[in-house]
């Protein structure tokens, strides 16, 4: 069951994550987020989506931090793989950003994917309630911040 649920939830969030990513102009940092996404367990996402259950959020307002975090959680692995980090060559079986295209664009998709994941939980589409959002927004600062 749990592995079910594992694997359902990261089919969901990484729909729902090329569906934010397709809403981009189709430039090489962007593609780079794409990559950088996929093929991991979204562990944090599931555990995301599992809470909001749990507490009677519906999937359509859950989806959206859950793939906040993975958005993060994805920012954080492409930058400790950059040569003045961990200088890692693979990443999930496959070439590291900075080595499928280069340092600077695995910068700029890390930034990115790190603002991506605020943008998601700031999104009208997220809740209807800007309080909420900018809790969320909150949440995900001091969890991925210095404080995290």
């Amino acid at each position: 069951m749990f592995a079910e649920s594992l694997v359902g939830a990261a089919a969901a969030v990484a729909a729902h994550l090329e569906s934010v990513l397709d809403e981009h102009e189709a430039l090489p940092v962007v593609e780079a987020m794409g990559y950088a996404t996929r093929g991991g367990k979204a562990l944090r996402g599931y555990l995301v989506l599992e809470s909001a259950r749990l507490h009677g959020v519906p999937e359509g307002h859950a989806i959206w931090p859950a793939c906040a975090i993975e958005a993060v959680h994805a920012y954080s692995l492409v930058h400790d793989d950059l040569p003045c980090m961990d200088n890692d060559d693979l990443r999930r079986g496959l070439p590291t950003v900075h080595r499928k295209w280069d340092e600077a664009t695995a910068v700029l998709a890390g930034d990115a994917l790190q603002a991506l994941g605020f943008e998601l939980v700031t999104d009208a589409r997220c809740h209807p309630s800007g309080e909420v959002r900018a809790d969320l927004a909150l949440s995900l600062a001091r969890a991925a911040g210095a404080r995290g």
